[in-house]
């Protein structure tokens, strides 16, 4: 896989935006669109650190809540933004309306989930105009700011996997300007602290190993990958019996032919996992170039041990229905960066072939695809 990805780092063009790609037809459960603080799924999974740019080579597409509006800060980390009546409530990113509802002590609130790992609360709002799961961009109008104690403003929080952080260290509340730096978010306990990061952290992480070491976003056109060669169907035969997503939120695709089959790696990698893991039974994942990685799991035998190179295509394990599982099968999830995404993004699981579409990469996290023409 190094050759192909190597060559398609080399010829794809290179994009220097963050402008906070915002997932398409995401799903929230019923405490997600009732409850203001709660975890976001999967934001932690692999890593308790991870880094979202906002300098000025991101071009990140950037809108205070209120324009005209004068901001103060709270003790609770909340920013109280004064406007006048009537006045339009503005997105802050580009993300998805997680929650939209009145609550009984903010009044109409809005909770607006971003790509980067972000998270906006709008409360005290007259009318939202927004509902779950509804696209929005930055600078979009999601509300109408409301009146309180015969003022009118509105509540305004920056959230990181529930968590309330300082907005002073991300918007620079006198000018309303997003300030254009680099920041970390790190996981202590259930504490998230957000830092900014130097210069010296970023100039580590940009060697000649990292794809992104020229930008934070990067194009992989997948159908360069088809004609490489360098890529496999995990389970060839197989007929989905169960896709992502859904009413139970499945979180990978579910993949059969017959007990005992040959599972193989998609791309080249290095094992990260291969063991019994908790419901999985046997899993197997496997560390992948660009953040990528690969799970494989309910198998009755494990072929590959931690730490071995593989190639795509090369065999890993067999087919089994070991943990959770009902019927001999293989789960297969891809993640990036730590989240799961649907492996539909990359592979036509009923044709058995790479998507044709061009992936638009971010180093915090973000990914989207592009039909191509």
């Amino acid at each position: 896989m190094r050759l192909f990805l190597r060559k398609i780092l080399l010829t794809s063009a290179v994009i220097m935006t963050l402008s906070a790609f915002a997932p398409v037809n995401e799903s929230f459960t019923a405490a997600e669109q009732q409850q203001i603080s709660i975890a976001t799924p999967g934001l932690f999974h692999k890593s308790n650190t991870f880094t979202i740019d906002f300098t000025s080579n991101a071009n990140v597409a950037y809108a205070f809540p209120l324009p005209v509006g004068k901001a103060k800060m709270l003790k609770n980390h909340s920013l109280e933004i004064e406007s006048t009546k009537g006045d339009n409530v503005k997105a802050m990113l580009d993300g998805v309306v997680r929650l939209s509802r009145k609550h009984p002590n903010f009044g109409n609130v809005i909770v607006i989930r971003h790509s980067n790992g972000l998270e906006t609360m709008y409360a005290n709002n007259a009318q939202n105009i927004v509902k779950v799961g509804q696209t929005v961009k930055a600078g979009q109008t999601i509300a109408i700011v409301g009146d309180k104690d015969k003022r009118t403003y509105s509540l305004f929080s920056i959230m990181v996997n529930g968590a309330r952080v300082n907005p002073e260290i991300i918007i620079d509340i006198n000018s309303h300007q997003l300030r254009q730096q680099a920041i970390q978010c790190k996981k202590t306990g259930s504490r998230v602290d957000i830092s900014v990061v130097t210069v010296d952290q970023k100039k580590a992480v940009s060697d000649d190993d990292d794809p992104f070491a020229a930008g934070y976003t990067i194009k992989l056109n997948l159908a360069d990958v088809e004609k490489e060669g360098h890529w496999a169907f995990p389970l060839p035969g197989s007929k989905t019996i169960s896709p992502y997503g859904g009413r139970r939120n499945h979180c990978g695709v579910d993949l059969k032919t017959k007990p005992r089959d040959g599972i193989v790696a998609v791309f080249d990698g290095v094992v990260t996992l291969s063991k019994p893991h908790y419901g999985y039974g046997n899993c197997i994942t496997i560390k992948h170039k660009y953040g990528f990685e690969t799970l494989y799991s309910h198998m009755c035998k494990n072929l590959v041990n931690v730490g071995q190179k593989v190639k795509a295509g090369e065999e890993i394990g067999l087919t089994g229905r070991t943990g959770r599982a009902t019927t001999e099968h293989l789960h297969f999830e891809i993640h990036y960066k730590g989240r799961r995404i649907n492996p539909s993004m990359i592979f036509d699981c009923a044709k058995k072939q790479l998507q044709d579409v061009t992936l638009i990469l971010t180093k915090s996290g973000g990914i989207t695809s592009k039909r191509n023409n």
